[in-house]
């Protein structure tokens, strides 16, 4: 099947943007997407044309999205288009989901049980406050202990350095200290939190040649949404995943990223072209959802951002 034929077969309506970036499938593409530019429809329908035109196994494609919600949604819109069988086939994961399988891979291949993961907030609450009230002898109210766990999710995203970790400021403690304790704390009990998961996953691929080759060869395709709010060590262990065969298509947009207190990094993609050799750069920039009064009363207010 051609692209015109799959087109036409699944009732696809795409402008010319639209139909470049779905064709786009070999080697590092960096697609920016306006708000409302139909990237989601672009997404599942390139998926599509990978299977159905270039013959290229469900199984063998990942698509990292941001939460649970879209990776649900995205399946759904994909089983819409073209069938729930091929939809159960792709693996459509969100970067923590990954980085899950990469651990419990390990522990099969080497009979060892990681550690167990803290999945309970409120618990790596209390664990802060404790390590707040043993450094000031006093309770951590309840906008501190939600600050120290910001930062410390900021701090384990970015991979901060020793030096670094000094410069992170959370009001009334010394940060570093209490992020080391937090450290501590969580190796004795045999504990890791969720961004915990990502550091020790980044680590093994780093450190284990067979477990990097593994996961390079199940997923030679690589696709990632919502990359402005993707943070750099998630941006780390994309590249060494996809740096086998660089089919990486990485679709965002630097100018929606909101989660820099959360450690997103959009940087990573005004650097895509520098990192990843022979990228490309695809731009779709009609948005469909709002009327021109709505761009218009938008691109006023943005012009004055510096």
């Amino acid at each position: 099947m051609n692209f015109t034929e799959f087109v036409r077969n699944y009732h696809i309506q795409l402008n010319e943007q639209q139909m470049q970036a779905v064709q786009a499938t070999e080697g590092p593409v960096l697609l920016l997407a306006v708000p409302g530019s139909g990237k989601t429809t672009v997404l599942v329908s390139r998926l599509g044309y990978m299977i159905y035109c270039l013959g290229i196994t469900p199984e063998s494609i990942l698509t990292v999205t941001y939460t649970v919600a879209a990776t649900n949604d995205m399946r759904r819109r994909f089983a819409g288009m073209f069938g729930e069988a091929d939809a159960e086939r792709l693996e459509f994961r969100t970067i923590n989901g990954v980085c899950s399988q990469i651990i419990r891979t390990y522990e099969r291949r080497l009979g060892r049980t990681a550690f167990t993961l803290l999945e309970d907030a409120g618990q790596r609450g209390a664990l802060l406050g404790e390590l707040y009230r043993a450094q000031t002898g006093e309770f951590a109210a309840e906008s501190t202990v939600k600050a120290l766990m910001t930062a410390v999710t900021y701090a384990k995203n970015q991979m901060l350095t020793g030096e670094e970790l000094a410069q992170v400021q959370v009001e009334g403690v010394e940060f570093s200290k209490i992020f080391r304790d937090y450290e501590q704390a969580l190796r004795q009990s045999r504990r890791m939190d969720y961004d915990d998961q990502m550091v020790y996953a980044y680590v093994m691929l780093k450190k284990i040649p067979w477990l990097l080759a593994y996961f390079q060869e199940l997923y030679p395709y690589i696709c990632v949404d919502e990359a402005q709010d993707t943070s750099k060590i998630q941006h780390a262990i994309i590249a060494l995943l996809a740096a086998s065969t660089e089919n990486l298509f990485m679709v965002g947009d630097e100018d929606q990223s909101i989660y820099g207190f959360r450690a997103a990094y959009p940087e990573a993609l005004l650097e895509f072209e520098q990192r990843h050799r022979g990228a490309k750069v695809l731009l779709m920039e009609e948005n469909f959802r709002s009327d021109a009064n709505i761009v218009a009363a938008a691109d006023h207010f943005i012009q004055k951002n510096t």
